[in-house]
Order: C-alpha cells, then sequence, then structure tokens
C-alpha cells in the first residue's frame, strides 16, 4: 500500500488546536486551512523551497527510523534549511579532505550548505551517528570506488567523527588502496579501498593514477575484492572513469608480455567488468551477513549552455542551483546505468539483493555545489592558469559539508531498513 503523501505544515498548525466553538475560531481555521493549502501547492509544484520564500518553518524529520516500501526517497525537493543543517562543521571535522573543504579554501557563499532533501511522500530519518556506530558495532563498512566514493566516504566520515572522542578513533592508511577509520569503543570500521574501474586496471594506484589511456582487465576482480571478502556492508560506484568512447581490455597480466589487448567499445567493457563484479558478489558474498549497495552516477555540471548560461561557462560562480523541474544535463549517461539496473536485476534473480541508491536526479539540481576553484590544488596553478578560473574549475567533486551528507542519509535510511540485526 503507497505511503500516504506527507503534507508539510507550518508549527501552528502542526501543533494541538484548542478548537473553541465561537465564530472568531472558525474564521481563524478556515484561514490557517487556506494558507495550509496554499503552502502546500507551492512546495508541490517544484523541486525547491526556501522557508523564508514560504513564510513558515517546514517541520523536518526527527525519527531515527524510516520504511522504504511505499516511499520513493529519490522523487523529492531541495528544501533551505540554515536551521539543522549543515549537519556538521568543516572545521570541526578532524578528518576533512582538502580538496573538499571549500569555505577552507575562500568559498564565502555558503548556501550550498544548507539544503536538505524532502521526498514527496515520506521523510528522511535524522541521521544519528550514535545510532548508526551502534548498527556497525564489530562491522566493517567498505566504500570501493573512485573519487566521488571516497568523498561520500569523507562525508561519512565526518557526519560520525563528532560522536566520537578524540581518543577513540583514528584513521589508518598504510600506503594501499585501503584507507581505515576505526571507531575503537565501538570496533566499528569505516573504510575507503581505491578501485576506479571497479576490476584491474592501470589506474589502480591511489596515487599515481592518472593516465591517458585506460587499460582494464575486464575479467579479473580478484586483486581488490580479497580486501572486502570479510565486509558487513559495501558500496560500490563506478562510472566517470568509463567515459570514452573506447577501452583497452586486456586479457592476460599486466606483468606478462603473452596478453591481448583490443580496444572495445566503451559499454561493452563496462558490460564485461559489471559482469565480472556481480560472478564475484554471486560466489563469495555471505548472503546473511552482507548488505550490498550500488551508487548511481553522480552528475557534473561542466557546460553552462545546458542551464540556459551563455556558452564556455561551468560550475564557476554558481551560487544557485537549477530550478528546472526534471532537468538532466549531458553529464550522465542513462545507457550505464540501465546496464547497472540490468546487472542487479540478474543478481536478484541469482538470489543476491544490490540496493541502487538513485543519486541522480536529485543531484542534478545542485550545479553550486562543486568545489569550483575553492580546493587544494594537486600541484601549484601557473600564472595562466589562476589567470582562466574557467579552466581549472572542478564541477565533478561536491564540497563538504553538501550533497553527499544527502547520499549518506540515503544510505542511513536503507542500512536501518535493511540491514539483518
Amino acid at each position: 500500500m503507497a505511503a500516504k503523501k506527507h503534507i508539510l505544515l507550518p508549527e501552528a498548525v502542526s501543533g494541538t488546536i484548542d478548537i473553541r466553538c465561537s465564530f472568531h475560531s472558525l474564521i481563524g481555521l478556515l484561514v490557517a486551512a487556506l494558507v495550509v493549502g496554499a503552502i502546500y501547492l507551492t512546495a508541490e509544484s517544484g523541486y525547491l523551497v526556501r522557508e523564508e520564500d514560504e513564510g513558515h518553518k517546514l517541520i523536518g524529520a526527527t525519527n531515527d527510523t524510516t520504511t522504504t516500501s511505499g516511499c520513493d526517497l529519490f522523487a523529492g525537493k531541495w528544501v533551505y534549511d540554515n536551521e539543522s543543517y549543515p549537519l556538521y562543521k568543516d572545521k570541526e571535522c578532524s578528518f576533512m579532505s582538502d580538496q573538499l573543504a571549500c569555505a577552507k579554501f575562500g568559498r564565502k557563499d555558503l548556501d550550498y550548505q544548507h539544503w536538505r532533501w524532502q521526498p514527496h511522500q515520506c521523510d528522511l530519518p535524522r541521521f544519528n551517528a550514535t545510532a548508526l556506530l551502534e548498527r556497525l558495532r564489530n562491522k566493517r563498512l567498505v566504500f570501493v570506488g573512485d573519487s566521488l566514493n571516497r568523498g561520500q566516504w569523507v562525508s561519512m566520515v565526518c557526519l560520525l567523527d563528532k560522536a566520537i572522542p578524540p581518543h577513540l578513533k583514528y584513521m589508518h592508511n598504510n600506503g594501499s588502496s585501503l584507507i581505515t577509520f576505526k571507531a575503537k569503543e565501538y570496533n566499528a570500521k569505516i573504510e575507503f579501498y581505491w578501485a576506479p574501474l571497479l576490476v584491474e586496471s592501470n589506474s589502480d594506484d591511489p596515487v599515481l593514477h592518472r593516465l591517458p589511456e585506460r587499460i582494464v582487465r575486464a575479467q579479473a576482480i580478484e586483486k581488490h575484492a580479497r580486501h572486502w571478502t570479510d565486509a558487513d556492508i559495501l558500496v560500490f560506484n563506478t562510472y566517470l572513469w568509463w567515459r570514452r568512447p573506447q577501452m583497452d581490455v586486456l586479457w592476460g597480466t599486466f606483468n606478462s608480455s603473452d596478453g591481448i589487448y583490443k580496444k572495445v567499445d566503451m559499454l561493452r567493457s563496462y558490460e564485461l567488468a559489471l559482469k565480472t563484479w556481480a560472478d564475484w558478489l554471486e560466489i563469495h558474498v555471505n548472503r546473511s551477513k552482507t548488505q550490498l549497495f550500488f551508487m548511481s552516477m553522480s552528475p557534473t555540471h561542466e557546460r553552462a549552455e545546458e542551464w540556459g548560461q551563455p556558452e564556455g561557462g561551468n560550475c564557476y560562480t554558481e551560487t544557485e542551483m537549477i530550478k528546472e523541474v526534471g532537468y538532466r544535463g549531458k553529464g550522465t549517461d542513462p545507457k550505464m546505468m540501465r546496464m547497472v539496473e540490468a546487472t542487479i536485476d540478474d543478481l536478484e534473480r541469482r538470489g543476491l539483493n544490490v540496493q541502487m541508491i538513485n543519486i541522480t536526479q536529485l543531484s542534478e539540481y545542485r550545479k553550486e555545489g562543486h568545489p569550483s576553484i575553492y580546493r587544494k590544488q594537486w600541484e601549484p596553478l601557473t600564472q595562466e592558469q589562476l589567470a582562466d578560473p574557467l579552466g581549472y574549475a572542478d564541477c565533478v567533486h561536491w564540497c563538504l559539508p553538501g550533497v553527499p551528507d544527502v547520499w549518506n542519509e540515503l544510505l542511513y535510511a536503507y542500512i536501518f531498513n535493511h540491514t539483518q540485526n
């Protein structure tokens, strides 16, 4: 049965109303009802709502759990909320990444930190760090993928960080692809593993991976997967590193001279890699223990003409989100996500459940949420580069606090509804 549509009420209406049998009270109730109706219609007509524009306070979710059945958590609107968001302060997060700390590197407009996602027919649960740590007691939560998944992992660490005393947490990076954040009191590990193409590739070094030619061993995943085998929750992504017409696919090993290289259409090579990933999951995942997630495409905002701005621009100087309902730019590839969905459907037929966390559409609107020029640069910028900020603006990754925190709120909702105790 579908969940009832949740109507957002002003505090004066949502509280207990003392109904007095008087003419003035009846008139007051009628006026209040008309105001609520107007507010509701305004909120439902688009995907962008500001509290001050509406003239009332929107009531957010306060429950620690929600039911995802009968409610599409991914269909909703962004609501401006500068009272309860951001969920943490960037300066207070012990493990914030300089590539994502936009305010630290000079960004002054901070409205991007104050938006929450409101599904149409239900509420997202309020993120409760202590509750999640308790759920993760003696367990491993591992994010596997590229730098966007790493950004989501940093977001998760920051969301949990404030609930853990300094002497009861640590970060460990032994120089390999695996980075571990541990909450010692809970014996809980929240980890990130660098595998941008999921399968083995020539881009597997966590630092030296910026190679012009991508080579994948589309049928080899064991090198990476042995690091995930005993994880309790796995969160995968792979998308942007495949964005080229063709990929070099290697049959053989990188250390062998008799390997066979062949250029393969990107979608076909992506399909081969997903099959390898799925086959590994089917054979190796403990179905009574491990919960599996796949993050959908994170959109880029590198072409301002796609949202009606002059050609040649990008997310640089953008301070407002896109207001066109259903907007979809060209920074995503629906064919790739349909391939992921088909792979997940096939796994379900084989008795293994992978939940797709659909962040794509809700993130499409957030062109102002990227670091742009406000981040630590990998290498010092030249005078020529500094003179052309459009050329080095990062319109791929996301500022923190920001959009990835909402991705983790969605993940949190599914963990609390589907994780086995």
